[in-house]
Formats: C-alpha cells, structure tokens, sequence
C-alpha cells in the first residue's frame, strides 16, 4: 500500500526513499496493513538464500535509504514478531535507530537466537521501520538529583508480584 497519505487515525510525516537494491523495485516499500504501524524493510541480498547459524548476527542490506524531513522523528527498526517468534532470527542490538539526518542505507543486523541454522530468502520481509518523535535533552550538571520516593532503586526493587 504505497501512498502518500497515513491510515485513519494516524498522524503522518514526510519521507523521501531511494531504491538501492533491485528487491524493492519487485517490492516497493509499503505498510502490509491500513493499521501497521511500520512498514517492513526486505533482505535485499544478490544471492537467493542467506544463512545464519544459530547464535550468529548477520548484517543485512535493505536497499533503501531514507530522507526524514521531521528533525524531530526517527525512524526506528525493530524486530518482525513473526520471524522471531517463530524462526529465532531478531533485531541483535534490540531496536536500530535510525537518525534523521542519516542518509546512508539501512542494514539490519539479525541475530539467530535458535538453535537451527535459519535461511533467509531474496526479499523476505526482515524487520520493520517505525518513525517516532524524538526529543534531545539540554544536558545540565549538577552535584545532586532531585529527591523521590523510588530514590536510586532499580532492577527488581519493588518486587515480583
């Protein structure tokens, strides 16, 4: 669903794309669903299949690079739930960060978190690219942090149930 106007009921933004890669002229960048809040970026490799043992990363094309126009969003790569839910194969740094004056391709780096060597085909769909507001903070040093209840405690600290 290639468009230049967002779903109902969501905001949009503007961004321009380059086609790097064969692959999306077969399969142009789109939202799978009116709903979606990504749309998915594609294994843009030259050979047919690529494989990942289990515990290794991967760093794979996409054959697009992308012109946020916003200074305030990003764009952000995150893990497609069905291939790692099913095949182990995840986004290995959690979630990439596109920035917005980046201009360069976007390369996914997949991890296989299974323990069967996985296969990727030319053009399956491997992640998905969300844009979000971004905000840079005025950064101030001070000696001491503002007092709150919760104070300095973290991982866990307020217990399992």
């Amino acid at each position: 669903m290639y468009s230049d106007q967002s779903a109902p009921g969501f905001g949009s933004i503007d961004v321009d794309f380059k086609v790097l890669h064969p692959v999306l002229e077969e399969h142009p960048p789109a939202y799978s669903t009116t709903g979606s809040a990504g749309f998915d970026l594609r294994a843009c490799i030259d050979e047919e299949t690529l494989t990942i043992p289990p515990g290794e990363r991967r760093a794979i094309p996409t054959g697009i690079a992308i012109d946020i126009k916003s200074p305030s969003v990003a764009g952000f790569v995150y893990s497609r739930s069905g291939l790692g839910t099913k095949e182990g194969l995840t986004v290995s740094q959690g979630v990439g960060v596109i920035d917005p004056d980046y201009r360069g391709e976007i390369i996914v780096s997949l991890l296989n978190t299974s323990d069967q060597t996985r296969r990727l085909r030319r053009g399956q769909r491997i992640a998905q690219l969300v844009f979000q507001p971004v905000h840079q903070a005025r950064l101030t040093k001070v000696t001491d942090l503002s007092e709150t209840a919760r104070g300095a405690g973290g991982f866990g600290h307020t217990g399992k149930m």
